[in-house]
């Protein structure tokens, strides 16, 4: 089933939303719901098709040239089909990597576009927010150098052999810019006071992935974003005053990821020991999976 309706996405144009985001969503699926030794079969298949590539490159292009709906939490079919197309292609980046697929038509997309996609955001909804980020840390887990996608920067775009970075520490971090950095973290700060269940999830992840990647390219810039003093506030800004509070999965992983970066200006032994006791308070059994992953991994930093 799955070269049909792969075959039939090739032949579709953006706009046929009715068709294409129920057929990207089948396959988005048939890729995550199978065997390892299927999903490798089922990711040569799609990466082979061309003519779907190309459509995928449409749908994401169109990311920033469709007007939003006038209410941002209205997840409009056009935006349905937007989320659709960012999750199958973040897919496509992992498992192509993993599996070291052979690919036969290359994604070209503008850093800078995607970047401001989720930093300005315009209106857009939770959910297409959650889709682009998940992009987002599929390429900066690989070092923005997978095989299957061209990142295009502004010196690119504009047609130079070389990049010509402003500074040192551009010169290390790129293709990202210093102050891309800055106003994506920020961006994500705002988004995690929206305290929406799955965009905080998204968020803290992006967070996450994003400094280790900042890590291994410059551990002083790394160290500096993961020490803003703003981090402080919103940690207790996510905190909703109950009595278990900092049990929350989202606040525990950002409390193991301060804790990984040594960012001591941010948690204290305070917090470190009121943790530690609201864990022991609580019947472990019967918290939640993401809160208990959480917590696990906390425990592990500390």
């Amino acid at each position: 089933v799955l070269l049909p309706v792969s075959n039939l996405c090739g032949k579709c144009r953006p706009r046929d939303t009715d068709l294409l985001q129920p057929s990207l969503n089948f396959l988005y699926w048939s890729l995550h719901q199978t065997t390892p030794c299927s999903q490798q079969r089922a990711v040569a298949v799609l990466l082979s098709n061309v003519s779907l590539l190309e459509l995928l490159q449409k749908v994401l292009e169109c990311t920033w040239l469709w007007s939003p709906p006038s209410e941002p939490a209205y997840l409009s079919s056009e935006d349905a089909l937007l989320c659709s197309g960012w999750l199958l292609v973040a897919s496509l980046l992992l498992y192509q990597h993993r599996y070291n697929t052979e690919v036969h038509q290359t994604l070209s997309l503008d850093l800078t576009e995607v970047l401001n996609a989720v930093i300005f955001r315009k209106k857009k909804p939770i959910l297409l927010l959650v889709s682009i980020m998940q992009f987002l840390r599929a390429v900066l887990r690989q070092n923005f150098s997978s095989s299957l996608l061209v990142i295009v920067g502004q010196n690119t775009a504009q047609g130079a052999t070389q990049p010509q970075p402003s500074s040192l520490q551009d010169a290390a971090l790129h293709p990202l810019a210093m102050q891309q950095v800055f106003s994506l973290v920020v961006s994500l700060q705002n988004l995690l006071v929206h305290k929406d269940l799955l965009l905080s999830q998204a968020v803290v992840a992006c967070l996450e992935t994003l400094v280790e990647y900042l890590y291994v390219k410059n551990q002083d810039v790394a160290l500096h974003v993961a020490s803003q003093p703003w981090h402080r506030f919103l940690l207790f800004t996510l905190l909703n005053g109950s009595q278990k509070s900092f049990l929350q999965p989202e606040v525990l992983r950002l409390m193991a990821l301060f804790l990984r970066y040594q960012s001591s200006n941010i948690i204290s032994q305070k917090e470190i020991s009121q943790i530690l006791q609201e864990a022991a308070e609580a019947n472990l059994a019967e918290l939640p999976e993401a809160t208990s992953r959480a917590l696990h991994l906390f425990l592990c930093q500390v």
